[in-house]
């Protein structure tokens, strides 16, 4: 079972998604009301989600998925990141920035790891919504990420895909401008939906693709898997918390295993698609300026 938001003629609302082997086929509107939730923040954080999301009724006829208007499955949480979790990303990290490149060596095996703020809400895109590059950014990529979704007692209650926009010259300049290489307006992909944990494969066989369209073709594509990865969830998610409270709970993205080769840029009309398993695919534009 998955969980969305979506705009209906009635405003925006959750809706359940039942997967059946990995594929869906309807988004069925829920009455949050009648459980006295207002958002879907609040039901993710409820202490017995999966029975209560199962018995929510219907508020509304169930809608084909090629006829949803998908929003971003965030409320009002923050959105979070870690970095260089897996080896090409340490790499990558490495090779973009001669000035820190043995601090990226050594996060990666150190005990804390790099953990940024990445989005709020309006800054995220969700289903089919357009993505950003900056401007003043000549080296931009995505950067495909499984998204831990992290309720307000600390607890992981689902995944969805992230897409961690990234301005890799900003930030190979000088690692302070990390911020600035990473939020911004439009910096943040979620979606299509939270699939609940109960749902999702076992860890070690999930795999991430990315695949980047232009003009009909497929310009770059590679994949990887949670296996390659060299940090469990549960110690990103403590780190994360250490005297950080998150009352409405959180997005947590676990670092990339995918990263285009330098001679690579995203362009205005690109579309990435991410796909990882138990969820589905991520699809989003291109935008600049």
């Amino acid at each position: 079972m998955a969980l969305a938001r979506i705009l209906t003629a009635k405003g925006v609302q959750v809706a359940r998604v039942d997967l059946h082997k990995g594929t869906a086929t309807v988004a069925t509107p829920l009455d949050l009301n009648s459980a006295g939730l207002g958002s879907l923040s609040e039901l993710l954080s409820h202490p017995d989600l999966v029975a209560l999301a199962e018995q929510l009724p219907a508020d509304g006829p169930s809608i084909r998925l090629e006829e949803v208007n998908w929003l971003a499955p965030i409320d009002d949480q923050e959105v979070w990141a870690a970095g260089v979790t897996y080896k090409r990303s340490q790499t990558a990290r490495m090779e973009e920035s001669e000035a820190a490149a043995s601090c990226y060596d050594r996060v990666y095996t150190a005990a804390r790891p790099e953990i940024f703020f990445k989005a709020t809400p309006g800054r995220c895109s969700g289903q089919l919504g357009m993505l950003r590059i900056r401007e003043d950014a000549h080296w931009n990529v995505p950067e495909p990420e499984l998204a831990l979704v992290i309720s307000s007692a600390g607890k992981i209650v689902g995944y969805t895909i992230g897409n961690d926009m990234s301005s890799r010259d900003i930030e190979g300049d000088n690692p302070l401008y990390l911020p600035q290489a990473k939020l911004y307006n439009q910096c943040c992909g979620l979606g299509p939906w939270i699939t609940l944990a109960q749902d999702m494969p076992e860890r070690q066989s999930i795999e991430i693709a990315l695949a980047i369209h232009r003009d009909d073709e497929v310009v770059f594509e590679g994949k990887t898997s949670i296996s390659q990865m060299a940090r469990q969830f549960e110690d990103l998610v403590g780190w994360l918390l250490r005297d950080n409270d998150m009352h409405q709970g959180a997005f947590l993205l676990t670092g990339t295993g995918v990263v285009p080769e330098s001679d690579f840029t995203l362009r205005r009309g690109d579309i990435v698609e991410i796909t990882i398993s138990g969820i589905g695919t991520l699809i989003n534009t291109i935008v600049q300026g």
